[in-house]
């Protein structure tokens, strides 16, 4: 029974360096396109949020004054 449940705690950790040795095989480097299309995506996430930021400092700044 104590065999049993040890068997069970050393299961995971093998299972899991298993798996993640399968991910890391599988994982592969971005080519040129793909790291361009990658980088595109966080430019217009950056700029997206900061626009967002800016038009909630514009709305925000006048209605605090009005406030006080």
């Amino acid at each position: 029974m104590a065999a049993e449940g040890l068997e069970k705690i050393t299961e995971v950790p093998t299972e899991f360096i298993r798996d993640g040795s399968a991910f890391i095989k599988k994982c592969t480097k971005p080519d040129k396109k793909e790291y361009l299309k990658i980088i595109r995506a966080v430019g217009v996430g950056f700029i997206m949020m900061g626009v967002v930021g800016y038009v909630v400092k514009l709305i925000h700044i006048p209605i605090r004054y009005a406030i006080v």
